[in-house]
């Protein structure tokens, strides 16, 4: 309600009752005004007709309703509509259950009990609203790819916001090439702040959903919008294993600057893939990177390497991992026979 429309439903209030007309001499409101505030307050079930339309409808009188007795008036079907549907999701839920035990014999004898595919993308969302509305003390959550849309972002905050609040703990996994995207560092900073924790890795050993350590969600193998819904605890119990590795080797999430360590890490990352005989876009695929920053990662380490072409480059980035390794193991040999000579010294 406009503060005009608060002074017209007070004219009403000492007037007993009211007419347009009245509205436009005792406010001074043109005809459109007044008809616009009377409008307003009739919807809101604050004046009602005290006759039947009448050819002059200027003159026709109108009195004030009570608040409460309007917010009745108005709530009232918006309430029942609510419960009406309440209702027939109750039904829809009672029904439906019905058929649990016949989907779990039906997978029993088909050997899939404990796996569902889900194909179409729809279903999955439904399915992960659920898991998360239903979540009672943990996620944990995977997401390679780098960057994902702001949409996602400002989506996925609403519905982590309210797994946070109802004491749910909440482990994200991002690549570190996440680090440099704005939107993200945006969802990090608040959801962090509400609760969370965020890591990063330069790699990821791939997309997953864990609820309460009982259900697990995969990619779907075939289908790109599918999914695979793990409740085996064996094989769930081994999949957080894996998470729990993951996580322990992660850096807290903060965004990357220029000559960030990160930045070295996902230098190395591009020259141990390079040295795989491995293409530019699958680099990027695998680091979760634009095709566009690989190449310029492939680029500087040509440059830094002397080398002429990508196949010079992955040779002497694989000769000089290979020299790295071999002292790694020749090293400690080598420190173990000095040190009683130098103990002896």
């Amino acid at each position: 309600m406009s503060e005009q429309d608060i002074l017209v439903y007070q004219l009403a209030l000492r007037k007993g009752n009211l007419t347009r007309r009245q509205v436009s001499q005792e406010l001074g409101l043109a005809d459109a005004q007044a008809a616009g505030a009377v409008s307003v307050l009739l919807d809101l079930h604050l004046l009602r007709p005290k006759e039947e339309p009448q050819a002059d409808s200027s003159a026709r009188v109108f009195l004030p309703v009570p608040p409460a007795v309007a917010a009745a008036g108005r709530v009232a079907p918006v309430e029942a509509e609510l419960r009406r549907r309440l209702a027939d999701a109750g039904r829809a839920r009672a029904q439906l259950s019905v058929l649990e035990e016949v989907y779990a014999a039906g997978s029993r004898r088909s050997g899939t009990s404990g796996f569902d595919e889900i194909l179409d993308l729809p279903t999955v969302l439904d399915l992960i609203e659920w898991l998360t509305t239903t979540c009672r003390t943990e996620v944990l959550t995977a997401q390679p790819g780098g960057p994902r849309a702001p949409h996602l972002l400002e989506q996925a905050f609403a519905r982590d916001l309210a797994m946070i609040r109802r004491g749910v703990r909440m482990h994200t996994l991002y690549q570190h090439t996440a680090r440099r995207h704005a939107p993200t560092q945006e969802y990090v900073e608040r959801v962090t702040a509400a609760g969370a924790e965020v890591r990063t890795l330069t790699e990821l050993f791939g997309r997953i959903l864990v609820f309460d350590r009982e259900v697990a969600v995969l990619p779907h193998r075939l289908s790109i919008d599918g999914a695979v819904v793990v409740r085996e605890p064996s094989l769930v119990l081994y999949l957080c294993g894996v998470f729990d590795r993951s996580w322990s080797a992660a850096e807290a999430y903060t965004p990357l600057r220029q000559w960030d360590y990160v930045l070295d890490d996902v230098k190395r990352a591009v020259s141990r893939l390079l040295a795989e005989g491995m293409k530019d876009e699958m680099i990027a695929r695998r680091l979760g990177m634009s095709l566009r920053t690989c190449r310029k990662h492939v680029a500087e380490l040509m440059e830094a390497l002397g080398a002429s072409s990508r196949f010079q480059a992955g040779y002497l980035a694989r000769t000089r991992l290979d020299v790295s390794a071999q002292l790694a193991v020749e090293l400690p040999a080598t420190t173990a026979t000095k040190r009683p000579e130098a103990e002896q010294g």
